[in-house]
């Protein structure tokens, strides 16, 4: 990457969308030239949304590479898409399916060894941050990561959004100070191992809309957003893309 880190803003449609509203994004997403735009969409429209002006992304993977495992899909199978990105360890996944720290970790390993772009979640319940303990709970989520991928982590990883599950759906959003804090301790923190981690994109991901994307993405170390209802919404999503250009 380049000493100035270029945006990425990434929609996370999650459960939601059909073959209309994919459609509809690829005959009216604007894309700015000057950052990156990614759509995580669900997995029967991956295929459909290849070779188009945005970035494809998955928004989950297997920790096994192939056999067994039904439901499951392989990142050799997402890279036969040309799929790009993929979001491992979102909140969501580590809450529905029990995804310890321990599976987002084999799951990363595995994404780093393809050529498929991970995209790391990390972030804390409301019962951790009214305790004050912040720090300590995102650094375990990165700890549990670090020890399995070694020193891949930091010669691959482009991509970490930092998701506060209390600000998921909720409405909720934190301030721009608070976010800002927290990608600071993150790059502060992975800094410190090792000095590349200073161009890693950071991305918000807890109620970004289009109404607070400017304040946001203003921040130091927010270097875009994983952002979830406002990328259902054509418009909405256009103005943050503009916002992070």
């Amino acid at each position: 990457m380049s000493e100035v880190r270029r945006k990425l803003v990434a929609g996370n449609w999650k459960m939601n969308g059909d073959r209309a509203l994919l459609n509809t994004f690829i005959e009216q997403l604007n894309v700015p030239q000057s950052a990156d735009v990614l759509l995580c969409l669900p997995y029967p429209y991956l295929g459909l949304a290849s070779q188009n002006k945005f970035s494809i992304g998955a928004q989950d993977c297997s920790e096994h590479e192939k056999g067994a495992h039904t439901g499951d899909v392989s990142l050799q199978m997402l890279q036969d898409l040309s799929v790009e990105y993929v979001i491992i360890g979102h909140s969501e996944r580590r809450q529905d399916h029990n995804e310890s720290n321990a599976v987002v970790a084999k799951k990363m390993a595995n994404a780093l060894s393809s050529n498929i772009k991970p995209i790391l979640c990390i972030g804390e319940p409301l019962e951790v941050r009214e305790n004050g303990d912040v720090f300590a709970y995102v650094q375990a989520q990165l700890d549990a990561v670090l020890a399995q991928c070694g020193d891949a982590f930091f010669e691959k990883l482009t991509t970490i959004a930092y998701e506060p599950i209390w600000a998921i759906g909720t409405g909720k959003t934190a301030t721009p100070e608070q976010a800002q804090e927290v990608h600071g301790f993150i790059r502060e923190y992975l800094t410190q191992k090792n000095a590349k981690a200073s161009q890693m994109r950071l991305l918000y991901g807890g109620s970004l809309n289009a109404s607070n994307a400017t304040a946001l993405l203003a921040q130091k170390d927010i270097d875009g957003g994983l952002i979830g209802g406002a990328s259902l919404k054509i418009d909405d999503f256009n103005v943050i893309c503009q916002a992070a250009s």
